[in-house]
Parts: structure tokens; sequence; C-alpha cells
């Protein structure tokens, strides 16, 4: 199964606004995706409370992950995102 580590670049994290961005575009892969903070379960990615709720800050770590035909760009397009600011 790919996956992508990547840094948060957001100032501010995955609040708000950078969480309903990487979560559309999450959501728009149509496939099931998947995001990790360190020392802690995935999530659904295409889910806001989820995302929220990893409580990912500036800097943090997090691990992408997705199954299907298309995963490879899918994740290297979130990770894109997900390392640039947000906010």
């Amino acid at each position: 199964m790919p996956q992508r580590t990547v840094a948060v670049g957001s100032a501010q994290g995955l609040h708000a606004r950078p969480a309903t961005l990487f979560v559309q575009a999450a959501t728009a892969t149509g496939l099931p995706v998947t995001i990790a903070a360190e020392g802690k379960d995935p999530v659904n990615a295409s889910s806001m409370l989820a995302v929220m709720t990893l409580g990912a800050k500036h800097g943090d770590e997090v691990t992408l992950t997705a199954e299907g035909e298309g995963a490879d760009a899918a994740l290297d397009s979130l990770a894109e995102l997900l390392a640039s600011e947000l906010d």
C-alpha cells in the first residue's frame, strides 16, 4: 500500500481551514485515504472530525496511505498540499 510521510506546513497546523482543504482534496481522489500522526492510529482522511482530532501542529510529521488505481499520484498531490502554507 503506497504511503507518504510529510511535515505539516501550515503555521497553525491542521486546524479548521487547512483541515477543510485537505479533507476536500482527499475526498476528491475517490480513493480510501488515511492520515496518521505520530503515535496515533490512522483515521479516515475524508472525515473532517477525524482529521481535526489528530491535533497535528506545524512541523508534525503525518503519514498518508491510499489504496487503488492512482494512489501514488493522489498521495503525491495530498502530501504537497499538506506541506504548504494553507492559512
